[in-house]
């Protein structure tokens, strides 16, 4: 251990680079802008982000699913009152709404691919359990790789039906996974349910998890704008992104999506609706009065000055890298937790989390010097949708994932369409010449 920290000290001194080095060079870290915007990489046509107007004037935030805005879809489906995962996965998979016929079948075609391989969650997930969801369905998605004999196939037709087989099977490899986490190393009692085919994918989600398969159609409904609000966002998130450069060497569909799996698990992506919820529970155990502003404000200056929670300064769930005076995705949502925090009676919690999201921005811009408005995201809520439905917080990232992945496989469907070379930024060397030092001479 002695030697590993040597050679540790010595790594690190080794791998510094001068962090003026990167103005010399005009290399943007993180692939951001000095204004926080992504520099452009790609093209896509499955969906768009607005933050700003084409003079370069912060708007409201927009966001469009094959050019149809998602306050509008949203706006149908509540108006119908009907579900609309499946419909969403149509549209960015296909590029246009299904008729009502088409959905109809297209929701028959899903139900009849939600089914693993015989023996699959005995031999790999009950046999191999994990204390990390993720993990698990990784290492189940690279399983599966080998009960397809066309596995490797990348041609549309063969990587298309893989896809479906995908979006449908993440609802089981998630939860089945959670179950044999909490069998084996909570010493909880284990229970499968199997999905129910004239059931949506929300209402599975639900059936699947609770032991008494019951839920009620307000916790479906709120469950199902989540997916839909989390399944799509731009070629440039980082799992999405990480699917397009995978793609582009043209390996197989399950390597692909096991590598955005291995991007959306990190904290500062699929994590973050897990810390705005901790976040969130600590604030309600500090503050006595949920009605004193000035209390939550005091509070959230603490959070800020890096003296409570988990002291990295961090107000989660406020603030976005594209959205400016608003994420569209907070809005839609925010109506149906309204309508969920109504049927559990839990308005006083609700009240708080409406002050927070106003107060926060405030408390931000008055202690940190920004060039755009800040204003909270869908993490804000999410991860307090998650707690009421009581779906564990080990599965929080894992329910991303099983929106995400219709985005993840709709651009590597596109990035197998449009491109035939392989991404390859350029990384600029900064390595000085050394005169090569022989043996006896070190």
């Amino acid at each position: 251990m002695n030697l590993l920290a040597k050679q540790e000290e010595k790594m690190i001194k080794n791998s510094q680079i001068p962090s003026e080095f990167y103005k010399m060079y005009s290399v943007k870290k993180g692939l951001r802008d000095v204004n926080g915007r992504g520099v452009l990489a790609g093209l896509t046509n499955i969906s768009a982000i607005h933050s700003f107007d084409k003079e370069g004037n912060q708007i409201p935030g927009i966001l469009e699913y094959r050019a149809y805005n998602i306050k509008d879809i949203v706006s149908d489906l509540r108006k119908e009152n009907r579900f609309g995962f499946e419909e969403m996965t149509y549209l960015l998979l296909f590029g246009e709404l299904p008729t009502a016929s088409e959905l109809e079948e297209f929701q028959t075609l899903l139900a009849s691919r939600r089914t693993l391989p015989e023996t699959f969650v005995r031999e790999t997930i009950l046999t191999n359990p994990s204390s990390d969801v993720i993990n698990s369905m990784s290492r189940c998605l690279l399983a599966l790789a080998s009960y397809d004999e066309k596995s490797g196939d990348i041609s549309i037709e063969n990587v298309l039906k893989q896809s479906l087989d995908l979006i449908a099977d993440f609802p089981l490899l998630a939860i089945y996974s959670y179950q044999s986490y909490i069998h084996y190393f909570k010493k909880e009692s284990l229970y499968i349910h199997y999905p129910d085919a004239k059931l949506t994918t929300a209402e599975n989600i639900l059936r699947m998890l609770r032991p008494d398969c019951h839920y009620t159609d307000t916790e479906a409904k709120a469950l199902d704008i989540a997916l839909i609000l989390h399944m799509e966002h731009g070629g440039g998130n980082n799992s999405t992104f990480t699917t397009h450069v995978v793609t582009s060497s043209g390996t197989d569909t399950y390597a692909t999506i096991a590598a955005a799996l291995s991007s959306l698990k990190g904290p500062k992506h699929g994590g973050a609706n897990i810390k705005a919820a901790k976040m969130l529970e600590n604030i309600k155990e500090n503050i006595s009065d949920f009605n004193n502003d000035v209390e939550i404000k005091k509070y959230l200056q603490r959070i800020l000055n890096k003296e409570v929670f988990d002291q990295q300064g961090l107000i989660y769930g406020i603030g976005h890298a594209i959205y400016t005076v608003s994420d569209p995705r907070f809005e839609v949502f925010k109506t149906y937790v309204a309508r969920l925090v109504k049927e559990k009676g839990l308005e006083k919690e609700f009240k708080l989390y409406e002050k927070i999201a106003t107060l926060a921005p405030q408390v931000i811009a008055e202690n940190r010097k920004t060039y755009k408005t800040i204003s909270p995201n869908i993490d804000f809520y999410s991860g307090f949708v998650y707690e009421i439905l009581g779906i564990p917080q080990e599965l929080f990232t894992p329910l991303f994932a099983i929106a995400r992945i219709v985005g993840w496989v709709a651009h590597r469907i596109e990035e197998l369409i449009n491109m035939n070379k392989i991404i390859r930024p350029a990384y600029e060397s900064v390595l000085e010449s050394k005169n090569y030092l022989k043996m006896e001479e070190r």
